[in-house]
């Protein structure tokens, strides 16, 4: 007998929308204001009009004064247009302090607070304190009827932000926004973390836009582009040019001429770790042909190119294929000792290297004749890179691995997108016993629950840990609806605040790498707690690289053989060290 087949409709895009409560007249209400009422609707196309833009993938939200809108550090993923009302923003010494902003506030524990963990653990894994929780979300015990934990979203919103004395907190180190401006949109397209916590200075309307929809409205709708790329052309692009290597020493006006001729320009996706999860196992050469090519090796070198965010493969062709030379990360650039070559030579070279883009990857790019007249000729003879050869060999700088590192351990770390840890658990098997005392350390620094796993990738005798590399692009923070998980503020470790976690698993679906567990809680008894429909309340965990621990990383400290290290991926020399040792 055959099995009985139900018909369903396939899931779409808007199935599930941004804000169930837009509807057609928030949407002719959006379109009355400007940049959006001079977006022309024709330019859409059929599969994702205008007005379905603005109805899924946009919300109309209002804010008290002294509400927190985005904090610093946060990897949000939508931008925000002020339609009404103002907003401040927070600077410098003026940043609000993270208890204020739902964190995770940090305190180094003593000495004998450490050694006291031996005998103060609790006899039982992730137990809580129930008490510290609010008696209408209190976490009740299996066969207890008393007490409930409300639902997250309930949670969600109890956790929301306020600022209650705002006059208190600033102090100069701000700036004002008001009607008409956006901002925001570079994190949410870009993946950089806030710069700054804003706020609502006054009552205030915002119009917030998820990622995707900003994504076609910039793709369809020039206006609305040229609006954004204006504004950061005019507050952000000249100081960041002026962080990098140089451009620190151009005057102000020719800073200004440079950045007048910049590109902007996006290859990839933007949920990057969708993707690479998905395709992970294909074949390598595969793999290569589905990253977006942004420079191209042979190709005439016309312009520089510097990384705004994201990551890059730098690839060579070799035999009949590529090999991966480098990688790029935010901050670094491409192309420059090909345009001083052909600046001082009397013979051109093209791109000696492929860049591709791994993920999702914003770019700046400045014309090789700007270079040229503006940047090159105010640098000492000695700082430009050597002459190149006519022809590419094997030695030469450009196609060295970084550090010296091997071909198929660069290969490895790219493709495994380990490139992203910028605090890595690296294991040399040929040293490690298998005696877990890395484990136990850990165990007895986190309350009987170890934050890692002793597993992972391996390239010969070395293995990447499943261990939170504590990333320099930590997608496990977009999304986190309480700002539970975020970067320390001191030494820039992703960590999460056990009290405001809602336990809505969205940091730990989106880590690429497995990192972060979603684990039981339980009271001083032992006994699982659950929620009003019976279900146990879960919290996201990981590791947190011994923050609160006065001498750093247990599990690195409780080798015997010093097999294993905590290492930054991008710090290529110390990494080439510890391989060679």
């Amino acid at each position: 007998m055959a099995e009985p087949i139900a018909t369903v409709s396939r899931p779409q895009r808007w199935d599930v929308p941004f804000d169930e409560r837009m509807d057609a007249a928030a949407v002719d209400r959006i379109l009355g204001i400007a940049p959006f009422s001079r977006i022309d609707a024709a330019e859409f196309p059929r599969s994702t009009p205008l007005r379905d833009i603005l109805l899924n993938d946009t919300s109309l939200r209002s804010f008290r004064k002294g509400e927190v809108i985005v904090r610093e550090g946060d990897y949000g993923n939508s931008a925000f247009f002020i339609i009404s009302g103002a907003v401040k923003v927070t600077l410098g010494k003026d940043a609000i302090p993270a208890v204020l902003l739902g964190r995770r506030e940090t305190r180094q524990k003593g000495w004998f607070e450490t050694v006291a963990q031996l005998w103060r653990n609790p006899e039982y894994p992730e137990v809580r304190d129930t008490a510290r929780y609010a008696a209408a979300r209190a976490p009740k015990a299996r066969g207890e009827t008393t007490a409930t934990f409300g639902r997250q979203a309930s949670a969600a919103a109890q956790n929301a932000v306020f600022l209650s004395d705002v006059p208190a907190v600033l102090k100069g180190g701000t700036a004002t926004l008001g009607a008409g401006l956006f901002f925001g949109e570079i994190a949410a397209l870009g993946r950089s973390p806030r710069t700054a916590t804003i706020f609502a200075d006054e009552p205030s309307e915002l119009l917030e836009i998820r990622w995707q929809g900003l994504r076609e409205l910039r793709l369809r709708a020039p206006e609305i582009k040229r609006f954004i790329d204006a504004n950061y052309r005019k507050y952000s692009l000249e100081n960041h040019l002026r962080e990098t290597e140089y451009f620190k020493d151009l005057p102000p006006e020719e800073l200004r001429l440079v950045a007048d001729q910049t590109r902007f320009e996006t290859y990839g996706a933007f949920d990057w770790h969708t993707d690479y999860k998905k395709h992970r196992d294909t074949d390598p050469v595969e793999r290569l042909r589905g990253e977006p090519v942004i420079a191209e090796e042979g190709q005439y070198a016309n312009g520089l190119i510097l990384i705004r965010a994201g990551f890059a493969r730098l690839s060579q062709k070799y035999n009949h294929g590529e090999r991966t030379v480098s990688y790029l990360a935010r901050g670094q650039m491409f192309g420059f000792a090909e345009l001083a070559h052909n600046w001082r030579a009397k013979e051109s070279v093209p791109f000696r290297n492929t860049l591709r883009a791994l993920g999702y990857v914003d770019v700046l790019v400045i014309p090789s004749h700007v270079v040229e007249r503006h940047i090159l000729p105010r640098i000492p003879p000695a700082d430009l890179p050597t002459v190149l050869p006519a022809t590419t060999e094997a030695d030469s700088p450009l196609t060295q691995t970084p550090g010296r590192l091997p071909t198929d351990f660069v290969e490895f770390l790219v493709d495994n997108r380990f490139i992203n840890g910028r605090a890595a658990m690296l294991i040399d098997l040929d040293r490690c016993t298998r005696c877990d005392d890395c484990v136990r350390a850990c165990a007895a620094g986190h309350e009987h629950n170890p934050r890692f796993v002793r597993h992972g990738q391996q390239l010969g005798s070395h293995l990447v840990a499943t261990a939170c590399m504590h990333c320099l692009d930590p997608v496990c923070m977009i999304g986190c609806p309480t700002g539970a998980i975020s970067r320390d503020a001191a030494g820039g470790q992703v960590v999460i605040n056990d009290t405001t976690c809602i336990g809505c698993a969205t940091c730990a679906n989106s880590c690429p790498y497995h990192n972060i567990q979603m684990v039981e809680l339980r009271n001083a008894h032992g006994d699982l707690l659950l929620d009003r429909e019976n279900r146990p309340v879960t919290k996201a965990a990981k590791c947190d690289l011994c923050l609160e621990q006065p001498a750093g990383p247990a599990c690195v400290r409780a080798c015997p053989h010093d097999a294993l290290a905590r290492l930054n991926i991008r710090d290529t020399d110390t990494l080439a060290a510890w391989l060679q040792r």
